[in-house]
């Protein structure tokens, strides 16, 4: 038969396209889409020149598969997809046609077919082979690892790599011998903890490289300074000193000082001169009745009370401060049971009119009937709330409990009392404070206008970001009363008050305290003029204002004479349960 002819139509190009998208995605192709279509490109043009060829050799083929395997398209989804598109669109797109055409075609399918699996099957062997190697390789590093790590477990298990001191491993254990040793009941044992202040900073700017460096350094200067003293690192930028047969407290402390001054001489590091202090706690006891877990707690918390009055300084172990640190802790770890056993209450305190002396309003004042310490005032648990997070669960728990006895207090269809309620600034900050407060006026039935929320000065100022104002905002659209409490102590800053959504300013109770009759004290006049300006600007923004801490006849006539518009202390009424309320307001 003579040569296979191609007609005008041929477009090698066209056809590796549509080679290229059928084989697209059955393996993984190192390769983009355009140089996969350049490579099919050239193998079509092999093979069309296979097919053209006298004599025909089909043999073209086993090197058209190989090459297929070699660039990855090596799954048996991409040979079939491959073998359909030549046998479907190879004559057709590059205008081949011949007598013996679809014969030639049919063989040289037959040899890609072989090639492709001869490949595939010897890159299979290749790879099982590598892997064998491989193994063989990772057995003989994992053994020679094993047997490396095995000898450092040994100048480590005892010592810390990095600076070579003494680990936590054989401190405790001289610790505990110092604490134990027989006929040493009279000795006394002390222990200073000591922590780099903001070393965190170093790590993070210079890198941990030279950290480690500066802790190496440290070290050495530590065992330098402490003489026969154990000192050891626990990790991280952790010492400890072990300071053993003290003659009292002065021996630690001496100890604490020759560290602190060790650490805080100038640092030079891979060329960066670094200041360095740290912080110290300690501890000094006799051995009798105590245990290594119990010094190393109390050195602890005591290393946290240098940190926390500024670090670059020792603190003494303090019993007294510990055991009331550990009763805050418990009392804080006791609310959320609290409220699940509805041990907390609420007392209401009168908002007074000044001008008639009608009921205004109460303060919603919350309580902790406690199983075991009896009534709790807010200033005992309000701040461990607020520091744990509790605040958000307790302060809704106020806000609900305030809706819903307040909504009773208008049920003889009397004018009823505004009820006012404090929130923190983690309340302030939730965002979804508007569908709380809305969600709870809805199902209690309160008017908006007879809810107050009182949020401190020091709050409004740092909840000036956008969504917690646009929260107090929608709010105070809603009717709800905005009030800030205890102002005058923080900035006090009327005119920033005039772009937030205020309706109320409740004055500190400082202010009214040094008022006073004029012939009893005349510097009272002093308190009596800045209560007085304060007024006066709260009401040009169109702010009423409350005074705290009315406890005096004599207060309250001063507070009204200057324009106050209410008052709120015991001279109006002590904080009482919701049924007093009601019968006042009856």
């Amino acid at each position: 038969m003579g040569e296979p002819a191609a007609t005008r139509a041929s477009c090698p190009g066209t056809f590796a396209r549509a080679w290229a998208k059928a084989v697209s995605g059955t393996s993984y192709l190192p390769m983009t889409q355009a140089q996969l279509e350049a490579l099919l490109q050239r193998l079509t043009q092999r093979l069309a020149a296979a097919l053209r060829a006298e004599p025909f050799d089909p043999r073209i083929g086993h090197q058209v598969g190989a090459e297929l395997v070699a660039a990855h398209i090596a799954s048996a989804e991409g040979l079939g997809r491959t073998v359909e598109v030549i046998q479907l669109r190879l004559l057709r797109d590059l205008g081949l046609v011949g007598d013996d055409i679809s014969d030639r075609l049919a063989r040289l399918l037959a040899t890609i077919t072989t090639g492709y699996a001869r490949a595939l099957r010897d890159r299979t062997l290749d790879e099982q082979e590598s892997i064998r190697r491989a193994a063989m390789v990772a057995r003989a590093q994992a053994e020679r690892a094993l047997r490396d790590s095995e000898s450092r477990f040994r100048h480590q298990a005892t010592h810390d790599p990095l600076t070579d001191l003494p680990n936590r491993t054989l401190f405790t254990d001289r610790l505990a011998a110092a604490i134990a040793a027989p006929g040493r009941g009279a000795d006394r044992v002390g222990v200073c903890f000591l922590d780099l202040d903001r070393f965190k900073v170093v790590n993070d700017s210079l890198g941990h490289q030279l950290g480690d460096a500066l802790l190496v350094q440290m070290a050495q200067r530590l065992r330098r300074a402490l003489g026969d003293h154990l000192v050891a690192r626990l990790g991280g930028d952790e010492f400890v000193i072990l300071v053993e047969r003290t003659g009292g407290t002065d021996d630690v402390v001496k100890a604490a000082e020759a560290a602190l001054a060790a650490v805080s001489e100038p640092a030079l590091v891979d060329g960066h001169e670094l200041s360095v202090t740290a912080s110290v706690g300690i501890v000094e006891r006799p051995v009798a009745g105590t245990t290594p877990g119990e010094l190393m707690r109390a050195a602890d918390s005591t290393l946290h009370w240098a940190k926390a009055a500024g670090g670059a300084r020792w603190a003494l172990f303090d019993p007294a401060r510990h055991r009331t640190e550990l009763a805050r802790y418990a009392l804080s770890a006791a609310i959320p049971a609290a409220l699940d056993r509805g041990e907390f209450f609420l007392d209401y305190q009168p908002l007074t009119s000044l001008r008639d002396g009608t009921l205004l309003g109460v303060e919603a004042l919350v309580r902790w009937r406690h199983p075991e310490l009896g009534v709790l005032r807010p200033d005992s648990f309000i701040g461990l709330a607020e520091e744990t997070g509790l605040i958000v669960r307790l302060g809704g728990w106020v806000l609900a409990e305030a809706c819903r006895e307040a909504e009773s207090w208008a049920a003889d269809g009397g004018p009823a009392p505004f009820v006012s309620v404090n929130l923190a600034v983690r309340q302030v900050n939730r965002p979804d404070l508007v569908q709380e407060v809305r969600g709870l006026l809805a199902r209690t039935g309160l008017p908006p206008e007879r809810l107050q929320l009182e949020i401190t000065e020091s709050t409004m100022m740092s909840a000036g970001a956008e969504d917690p104002v646009r929260a107090l905002r929608m709010l105070n659209d809603l009717g709800v009363r905005i009030a800030i409490d205890d102002f005058g102590t923080g900035y006090s800053n009327l005119a920033y008050l005039r772009d937030l959504p205020v309706t109320e300013l409740k004055m500190a109770g400082e202010f009214v305290t040094g008022l006073r009759a004029p012939q009893v004290d005349p510097a009272s006049r002093t308190d009596e003029r800045i209560l007085a300006s304060l007024v006066s600007l709260a009401h040009a923004l169109d702010l009423t204002v409350t005074a705290e801490g009315v406890e005096t006849a004599d207060q309250a006539d001063l507070l009204r004479a200057i324009g106050c518009d209410a008052g709120q202390g015991w001279h109006f009424g002590r904080p009482a349960p919701a049924a007093r309320i009601l019968e006042q307001i009856r």
